[in-house]
Parts: C-alpha cells; sequence; structure tokens
C-alpha cells in the first residue's frame, strides 16, 4: 500500500480566492510557451483542472485553441480543492504518456494535487505549463520545497512565470 502525501495546510478559513477567469493574452502565451520548447513537437497534452468555473472555463479554451492548432488532448481530469486523497485524479492526469500537462486552478488544489503526483507518479513539473492563477508565491510554499521546479506559465497580462529553486519569478509580457 503506497504511503499518504500528508495533506497542505495552510492559513485562512477557506480554501484561497477563487481563480479569474484566463484572458485572451494568458491563453496566446500559453500557447507559444507550448510551441517554443526545444523537443520534438509538442503534440499531445493533458489537460488538468481544479473544479472552479474560471478553471474549467480555461481548461475548455485551451483544449479548444489546442485542438485548432493541430494538437491532440490525451485526457481532461479534474480535482476537488479538499480531498481525503488525489491519488486517483494523479494517476488519470499521468497516464497516456503526455507530451506535456496544461493546468488550471487555485493554488490550494493544484498544490495537493502536484505533491501527490511527486509522490506517487512519474509527473515532470519541467514538462508542465499553468495559467495565471497557479503564478503565486503561495503556490510554492503550499506544494513544498521543489515540488514544482520547473513549471512554467503564462500571466493574465501575457507575461510568464516560472519556479524554480523555491521562488516564482515573473516577467512581464514585452509587448
Amino acid at each position: 500500500m503506497p504511503s499518504r502525501t500528508p495533506l497542505v495546510r495552510h492559513a485562512g478559513t477557506g480554501t484561497g480566492p477563487a481563480p479569474e477567469p484566463h484572458t485572451a493574452a494568458e491563453l496566446a502565451t500559453l500557447l507559444e510557451l507550448l510551441a517554443g520548447r526545444r523537443r520534438p513537437r509538442m503534440e499531445a497534452v493533458t489537460i488538468g483542472h481544479g473544479r472552479d468555473a474560471a478553471s474549467r472555463g480555461a481548461a475548455d479554451a485551451f483544449g479548444a485553441a489546442w485542438h485548432a492548432r493541430g494538437g491532440h488532448v490525451l485526457a481532461v481530469v479534474d480535482w476537488p480543492e479538499t480531498a481525503a486523497s488525489w491519488l486517483r485524479p494523479a494517476r488519470r492526469f499521468c497516464a497516456g504518456e503526455p507530451d506535456a500537462w496544461v493546468v488550471a486552478g487555485a493554488a490550494p488544489g493544484w498544490a495537493q494535487m502536484s505533491r501527490r503526483l511527486r509522490h506517487s507518479t512519474a509527473w515532470d513539473p519541467d514538462r508542465t505549463y499553468g495559467l495565471a492563477s497557479l503564478g503565486l508565491a503561495a503556490l510554492v510554499t503550499l506544494a513544498g520545497p521543489g515540488t514544482l521546479d520547473g513549471l512554467r506559465g503564462a500571466a493574465a497580462d501575457g507575461g510568464t512565470w516560472r519556479i524554480g529553486g523555491g521562488l516564482i519569478v515573473h516577467r512581464p509580457n514585452p509587448g
């Protein structure tokens, strides 16, 4: 039986603020990040998202844009903000060997999910791209040291962010 990953403990009474709806600039930047990878062309992705409306909307919009570019979505996996275990969605998220993972959600739920992924699967944050809702210093703290190193994503203004060494670095949109 696999050992359990401890639950994320965070201050506050709720799960934190709900993600904002995605922006056109954010979606365009995310697509550019995936297209710009220096490895064989990205074709197959798995999309993961929290269960709030903004995260579902962002996942749907990305999936449609990815298909329009000729890409393939292997799976769309959601997860709750709070649960006793994230093992089932973590296994579904890693099935099928995607070229990349794309994620939308609130920090507490994704922190739990990413901890379970690191503990129980072959998931690689360096092949994972997030939307603006995950570009938060609080996410790095919630997930724990090294859990998300390599994760990168798009900011609402079309800039980018990247996690490494326990820090998140934001680069504004140059345009």
